[in-house]
């Protein structure tokens, strides 16, 4: 049986990635950093402090300090995302479909608890989840395990019985790190990149998990 599922949140549940990259853009700008959607997407799924380093490996800048630049961004991302980001296609019909099951679900993201909390209560996802959790409370953040078994610990499951949503390779990379079954949902640009072949099962979308995709991962946990 299956104990737990934990989700990811940024480009999974919501479609909060466009936001992400255009507030770093934004952001960076401020130091003249000639930054592109295509070096953020090459750093999708890492968290902010591990992505400002990311980037200040790439380009050095002066006249803010790391710090300075991932206090922005956390707080611009915050005010635009509570206010502007869209559901991913499939997510609040996966996230319920789980919840009729009577599985204990929990979110596991990079983010931190207050834009978690923030884009729950945006997508009216808030009541489906048991717990959610940040890997900013861990020592490690994605692309290492600590998020996801600091989750299952949290709802008292074991990993190996827990099932993963990822969209990005990073996140997938911990999930898998942690021993849970994981679910790729990739995004267009990467949908057929090898890194997401550790996944148990890929699929373009949300909108595509359905009854018989529960039945193949139902299997694996027997």
């Amino acid at each position: 049986m299956i104990e737990a599922v934990l989700f990811d949140m940024d480009g999974l549940l919501v479609d909060s990635e466009p936001i992400w990259q255009q507030v770093a853009l934004d952001v960076f700008a401020t130091v003249n950093v000639p930054l592109t959607v295509e070096i953020c997407q090459e750093a999708t799924g890492l968290g902010t402090s591990q992505f400002v380093q990311y980037i200040y490996d790439r380009m050095p800048w002066t006249g803010k300090t790391q710090l300075q630049i991932g206090e922005e961004i956390l707080a611009l991302a915050h005010v635009r995302i509570a206010h502007d980001a869209q559901e991913m296609p499939g997510a609040p019909e996966t996230v319920r479909f789980f919840a009729d099951q009577n599985i204990p679900l929990a979110i596991a993201s990079a983010s931190p608890m207050n834009i978690i909390e923030s884009v729950l209560d945006r997508l009216e996802l808030k009541p489906y989840f048991k717990l959610w959790h940040s890997a900013l409370l861990e020592a490690r953040n994605k692309p290492y395990p600590d998020v996801y078994l600091g989750a299952a610990r949290r709802l008292g499951a074991n990993p190996a019985r827990c099932l993963a949503f990822e969209d990005s390779g990073n996140g997938l990379k911990s999930a898998v790190a942690a021993g849970m079954l994981t679910v790729a949902v990739p995004a267009a640009y990467e949908l057929s990149d090898p890194k997401f072949d550790v996944a148990t099962i890929k699929i373009p979308s949300l909108r595509y998990f359905d009854q018989n995709i529960f039945n193949t991962l139902l299997q694996k946990f027997r």
